[in-house]
């Protein structure tokens, strides 16, 4: 069964709508974190209740051993991962772009993650499946040294490709927006703080 997002937090956290930032990065302090500071500031400011999922600070195993022809227990924070997931109404994933992809932890921790039978389900004698995360959305904010007009136009935007259709729209969450920030290398310090405000007026608009 297909457990679609309801609205609303719980009473004690108020009456926003549920969102789970994922930072997607290892490294302890980095832009991805501000902006992710910046985005949950707006939400808060509009009464939204915002929780993170910092990948860098959880303990598992990014390796999915045998695909998924063999089930391979979940660590504590992995379950509890889960749980965020299902508590969501709207995702928001935080992270680089590292050799045209996801960073490996970000792309363990989804393997490890959205399981059959909890992000999606085939169907007997059927090459169709269930979208068991449907009813969510999903804004990606993503950093990167390459141009957004070169990594779109010559690489093909891999990364966006992956995540927005193949992982996401695979199991059923809709990616409402994409923020790219970048090139990060040779950015000032006034244009960073721009990222940073840009990033709060996007959680300001849930």
């Amino acid at each position: 069964m297909t457990e679609t997002a309801k609205s609303g937090a719980t009473p004690l956290e108020g009456d926003g709508k549920r969102i789970l930032m994922i930072i997607g990065t290892p490294k302890g302090d980095s832009l991805c974190h501000a902006l992710a500071e910046a985005y949950a500031l707006g939400a808060r400011t509009e009464g939204h209740v915002v929780r993170q999922i910092r990948l860098g600070e959880i303990t598992f195993d990014p390796v999915l051993h045998e695909g998924y022809d063999q089930t391979q227990t979940l660590e504590a924070d992995l379950l509890e991962a889960q749980r965020q997931i299902h508590w969501a109404e709207h995702l928001v994933f935080v992270y680089p772009v590292w050799w045209g992809g996801l960073p490996a932890l970000l792309k363990g921790f989804l393997d490890r993650v959205l399981l059959p039978g909890f992000a999606f389900k085939y169907r007997s004698n059927s090459q169709l499946w269930d979208k068991l995360l449907s009813g969510r959305t999903a804004d990606l904010l993503v950093t990167q040294d390459t141009p957004s007009w070169y990594f779109r136009w010559v690489y093909g935007a891999p990364a966006h490709r992956q995540m927005k259709r193949t992982i996401l729209g695979f199991c059923g969450i809709k990616t409402r927006r994409l923020a790219e920030f970048s090139p990060v290398r040779p950015s000032s310090e006034t244009q960073r703080q721009n990222w940073l405000r840009r990033a709060e007026l996007l959680g300001s608009r849930v």
